[in-house]
């Protein structure tokens, strides 16, 4: 009794002479199918016997594999691979469950066993695409002041999408905020890349009069700038505060 593929050696002996039921006249005969085999053996007085022999082949299991998903996904991702056909399985990663959870590229095989304790095997491979290296280069710096702008630079992809709904490769930012991008590769995977802008607001630039800015030759005024830390006139002066002797228009940048 042995699995398809097999077969086993049925030897006669006890005379000597030999013709089998398959018409073979061999003192042994090689059988790989089921069947009851005959032999009928002859003396040297020219007498006969028979005997038989019985020989059972059992079918192989019909061993399958079932993907519960893609077998193509990109890295981070995952299938599950379901075994049938038989009573007991081995994989090639040495899992004997029916199913097993696929997270890298391969080839998976699994032994599948029945009740007759034959075997068949079977194989699956699965692709693991990389995913893309998802870049944000800034054009510049990214922290400026209230009026100023920044380029934002994507790379690594085929496809781009920005947070502010943005598809091109580039965006220019004026306001403050975290600008995120989703970059596509071409086998369909995709990674996010974050940049934060900071905008830093403008002062509030005042010029406060000690007095009257119309005045008579002679006379003068004080002008004193606020809204910020440092100054610089018209005239050059840095000083927070000027005397003004003479007609024009003065500025100062705080």
């Amino acid at each position: 009794t042995f699995c398809l593929g097999g077969s086993v050696t049925l030897t006669a002996s006890g005379g000597t002479g030999y013709v089998w039921s398959n018409s073979a006249t061999t003192t042994a005969i090689t059988v790989s199918t089921a069947g009851s085999y005959t032999v009928t053996v002859t003396n040297a007085a020219g007498c006969t016997a028979t005997a038989s022999r019985s020989v059972t082949v059992n079918a192989l299991p019909t061993a399958v594999i079932t993907p519960g998903g893609s077998t193509t996904f990109c890295q981070g991702g995952s299938v599950v691979l379901t075994a049938s056909g038989g009573t007991g399985y081995v994989w090639s990663n040495t899992a004997t469950t029916a199913a097993i959870t696929a997270t890298a590229s391969g080839t998976y095989t699994v032994t599948v066993t029945n009740a007759a304790g034959c075997t068949a095997t079977v194989s699956r491979s699965v692709t693991v695409n990389a995913l893309p290296t998802a870049v944000i280069t800034p054009g510049g710096s990214t922290t400026f002041c209230q009026g100023g702008s920044v380029t934002l630079t994507a790379s690594g992809g085929t496809g781009y999408l920005w947070s502010n709904s943005a598809t091109t490769t580039a965006i220019t930012i004026s306001t403050a905020g975290t600008y995120t991008v989703t970059v596509t590769n071409a086998a369909g995977c995709t990674a996010t890349a974050s940049r934060s802008v900071t905008v830093n607001a403008l002062p509030t630039a005042v010029i406060t009069p000690g007095g009257s800015t119309t005045f008579c030759q002679g006379g003068s005024v004080v002008l004193t700038a606020s809204g910020g830390t440092g100054y610089v006139w018209s005239n050059a002066a840095t000083t927070a505060a000027i005397t003004a002797t003479t007609n024009g228009t003065y500025t100062v940048t705080v």
